[in-house]
């Protein structure tokens, strides 16, 4: 083979992985929050029975965006805290354990985060904790994950 059909068959090659790559490539398949047809997200309607029948302790997964970034809550464990809306218009305040946690850095106000903790009713749209792993093993880890990251 000369060199110059050498070099026009190696362009076809690499054109060619290039092309199944792109071919084969989700973005965000893996772990993207913005993906709400996720199978497994907790239904809105457990959310807003939670809410309007006053339930709490119930296990959820759902996706929210940020909408209010608050300070950390230092009193006992430190959680840090933030206010996320739901598809629905629910709001949900995250009490994130940062304590046991890691925390959730650059959280920015429009940004979408998936969530997975226990769901506890309030008076304002629930409360979301346990967002962390459970040292003793007694509870289900949770975890919040942004960006694609996920931190527990």
């Amino acid at each position: 083979m000369n060199p110059e059909n050498m070099k026009k068959t190696a362009c076809l090659t690499i054109i060619s992985s290039l092309l199944l790559c792109i071919s084969c490539y989700s973005p965000g398949e893996e772990s993207d929050p913005d993906r709400t047809s996720d199978p497994d997200l907790t239904p809105l309607s457990v959310f807003e029975d939670a809410f309007k029948n006053q339930k709490s302790n119930i296990q959820v997964k759902q996706v929210g965006s940020v909408t209010r970034v608050l300070s950390d809550d230092t009193v006992g464990d430190a959680h840090q805290r933030f206010i996320v809306k739901l598809e629905n218009s629910q709001t949900l305040l995250i009490a994130h354990n940062i304590d046991i946690g890691q925390r959730v850095p650059g959280l920015i106000v429009g940004e979408k985060i998936k969530f997975y903790g226990e769901y506890e009713w309030n008076s304002e749209g629930g409360v979301v904790h346990w967002t962390h792993k459970d040292p003793s093993g007694a509870h289900i880890d949770g975890w919040i994950e942004y960006k694609r990251i996920k931190y527990q």
